[in-house]
């Protein structure tokens, strides 16, 4: 982190921190007598909130017994975001990946690769499906629960992210936005339909659909220096070039909701992806000093070009019965399909001559079932049981074709060209809930879970298998009887278990030359274990009389068998000779520990004469520690120190026009990732703005700027092997995005 950035994020620390403190320190401002107190009673026990419409967000967060943020499509519409992905990173405790403006995966509390549990409609979807992909316009709400619960499911040490689809409601709707974005010059359009109505005896319905094509144009730069302890020889490998990114895509998602009598209803929900895409990419490499004679296979130029394909049906239904008036029955169940085809070709050149020719062809095909079922029953006044079974299994058949120079690949002829696999898993779950009295929640739950994988291949046959027990405890205390002011606590285990990908031991050849330490082959570990996390959240919450809130949430996670990549030097099947390897390997434990704050009010809330503008800022700050590795940078992977938005909204009096405007802002990382490896991760700072003009009650018109006064944006590595000092860095320039969208009520 430079000076600069330190100084920076210390101040807005102070700045967030004083005024939490000030506002804390205050009496929030009493409601009108006989407004209704939206926590009373039973209804305040963990249980899945319907938000509709008449409930606020901080209602649903406010009524969960663990500690849960509730999202609403007035909030996620609000900025215009083209992407999921690129809203998400304005919660608190949340970042992404990838270039400033560009979303990238989600990360809760800074920790990547599969930390945080993603679920859509309460499950996991197939390969090929990103949130950062996913159109806004399809989302109902997003909730995200910052420590496990036996429901939801307790693949999550840093936390859950459930993003809801369109859901089916009595009111009618039927609303077109027709818009596009305008990046560098090239302009990305896009179209969305949603319609709700209503049909027979209490029938609804819900139909979104969204058709979208991106444009992108980004440079690409790297730089590695490769150094001989030695003798002090050096030798510089400078990349420049840029690459093309094309994608179409199509959303389709239905939900119908059919009654069955009182408190009894049927839902189907059909959700569709289809989407293509290609990429090109030209570049070129200059090595100084120039290697004299010139190994096999040396480039200086590449060119290449790449192609997929992804369909994905999914098809979830959901029955809830309501036995009598202390029980109820839900069962899910779901089907889906999915297909990734892919084609690319690079073509290497040597002073502009054709030298080597690379083209791989895949076709993966994905199958994937959901079974659920979960029986609730109130015992008595303020206490209730649930409990549940799961299953769900996915498989994938894979068909690979390599081709060097128009002949195929002899050194992964052991592998083979077709891969299958599979995983299942099982879980029973139980939990129940107590309300004391008027001040005192608890919840005690319970989950377990088997694993099994298993992946076979031309010559070889992998499989694991794992079970997971994960008691939770979580504790509410209301300071006031309206609920208006609360401390969390919550005792949880939680475990992340191995990607498919990362228990496959089909290996990925790097054909870089040299091939080096940071150049390496990829393979999977089919011996990996899952991670568990013992887990411990304390928090408080004060919710003010205009819909503001105060919050201070404190968190530590105590994680053993942590599985990391580590590329080490092996002796390889598919060389004669030692190769560089990055595999998933268990190296022993750590602990990540960290404070979230967050404040939102309306300014004339606190402030006498204030116009009533909308504030929003949320503060977090990690740390973490992995034990046999050197400080002081021996971190979780990816994670940064913390992350800071904030943010205002105001609507004018005179005209029907509303801006707004958030700072997005993450430091700069230093990780020691292995003995070897020292990994550097650059800043993030995203402003972005919108102005909102409601022509009339049915029209409206959006403009929004994204990623405003854009950053460079570089990531390098320093690896350390033997006689050998190998220092990189690539990335590039990002850029601002404009958008424009109409938005009419027909």
């Amino acid at each position: 982190m430079s000076v600069s950035d330190a100084c920076g994020m210390r101040l807005a620390s102070s700045l967030l921190l004083l005024a939490s403190a000030s506002a804390l320190a205050q009496n929030a401002p009493t409601p009108p007598q006989g407004a209704a107190s939206a926590a009373s009673g039973g209804a305040d026990k963990l249980q899945r909130v319907e938000v509709q419409g008449r409930a606020t967000d901080d209602t649903a967060r406010r009524m969960s017994t663990a500690s849960k943020i509730v999202i609403s499509r007035e909030e996620i519409e609000k900025f215009g975001d083209s992407t999921v992905g690129e809203m998400l990173k304005r919660l608190p405790g949340v970042t992404t990946g990838g270039r400033p403006g560009r979303g990238g995966d989600v990360r809760m509390r800074g920790m990547g690769g599969g930390y945080t549990q993603i679920l859509v409609n309460g499950e996991r979807m197939g390969p090929g499906f990103s949130l950062d992909e996913l159109p806004p316009e399809q989302v109902e709400r997003i909730e995200v629960l910052r420590a496990p619960t036996a429901e939801y499911g307790t693949r999550a040490v840093a936390g859950t992210i459930n993003v809801v689809l369109r859901e089916a409601y009595r009111r009618r709707l039927n609303e077109l936005r027709v818009g596009g974005q305008l990046e560098r010059g090239l302009i990305s359009p896009g179209l969305g339909w949603s319609r709700n109505d209503s049909f027979g005896e209490g029938g609804a319905y819900n139909v979104t659909l969204n058709a979208m094509k991106n444009k992108r144009r980004d440079d690409v730069i790297s730089d590695v220096k490769t150094q001989t302890l030695s003798n002090g020889a050096s030798v510089d490998q400078a990349t420049r070039g840029h690459s093309d990114d094309e994608r179409q895509g199509v959303f389709f998602n239905a939900r119908v909701q059919i009654p069955l009598g009182p408190g009894s209803s049927l839902a189907l929900q059909p959700f569709i992806v289809a989407n293509q895409g290609s990429n090109d990419s030209s570049i070129r490499q200059t090595t100084t000093p120039a290697p004299n004679p010139a190994p096999a296979n040396f480039f200086d130029q590449v060119d290449t070009h790449s192609d997929n394909r992804m369909r994905m049906l999914r098809l979830m239904s959901q029955l809830q019965l309501r036995l009598d008036a202390e029980t109820r029955v839900e069962a899910r169940a779901s089907l889906g399909g999915g297909t990734v085809t892919g084609n690319s070709a690079r073509q290497e050149r040597l002073a502009g001559l054709a030298t080597r020719l690379q083209e791989d062809r895949t076709d993966s095909r994905d199958r994937s079932w959901n079974l659920a079922g979960k029986y609730s029953r109130t015992v008595g006044e303020g206490h209730s049981f649930v409990g549940g079974l799961e299953g769900e299994g996915q498989t994938r058949s894979q068909a690979r074709e390599s081709l060097v120079n128009g002949l195929p690949r002899t050194d992964l002829a052991e592998f083979g060209d077709s891969l299958d696999a599979s995983t299942s898993r099982i879980a029973v779950y139980a939990q129940d809930e107590w309300t004391l009295d008027k001040q005192w929640d608890f919840y005690f739950g319970a989950r377990w879970e088997g694993i099994r994988t298993r992946s076979t291949g031309a010559s070889y046959q992998a499989s694991n298998r794992s079970g997971v027990f994960t008691p939770l405890v979580h504790g509410r205390y209301k300071l006031d009887e309206r609920g208006r002011e609360m401390i969390r606590a919550s005792i949880t285990r939680s475990y992340r278990s191995p990607q498919l990908q990362d228990l496959i031991g089909r290996p990925s050849i790097n054909t870089q030359v040299p091939h080096q330490a940071n150049t390496p082959d990829r393979a999977g570990n089919p011996d990996l274990k899952p991670e568990l996390a013992t887990g411990l959240e304390i928090g408080y919450e004060k919710y003010l009389a205009k819909g503001g809130l105060l919050s201070i949430n404190l968190f530590t996670r105590r994680i053993s068998d942590l599985m990391r990549t580590q590329t080490l030097l092996e002796t390889v099947s598919w060389s004669p000779t030692p190769r560089w390897v990055a595999r998933p390997r268990n190296i022993g434990k750590a602990t990540t520990s960290g404070i979230e704050l967050e404040a939102k009010f309306r300014a004339d809330e606190w402030w006498e004469g204030a116009l009533p503008v909308s504030l929003r800022s949320n503060l977090s700050l990690f740390t973490s520690k992995v034990d046999g590795i050197p400080g002081p940078h021996n971190q979780i992977d990816a994670q940064p120190k913390g992350t800071l938005n904030l943010g205002a909204d105001y609507r004018l009096r005179s005209v029907p026009l509303t801006l707004g405007a958030s700072v997005n802002f993450t430091p700069s990382s230093v990780i020691q990732q292995s003995l070897l490896t020292e990994v550097e991760t650059d800043r993030k700072r995203v402003f972005d703005a919108f102005a909102l003009w409601n022509v009339d009650s049915a029209l409206s018109v959006r403009l929004s700027a994204n990623n405003l006064a854009p950053l460079d944006y570089l990531s390098g590595s320093v690896i350390t092997t033997g006689d050998q000092l190998i220092s990189s860095r690539s990335g590039g320039p990002s850029y601002t995005a404009w958008q424009l969208r109409v938005e009419y009520k027909l």
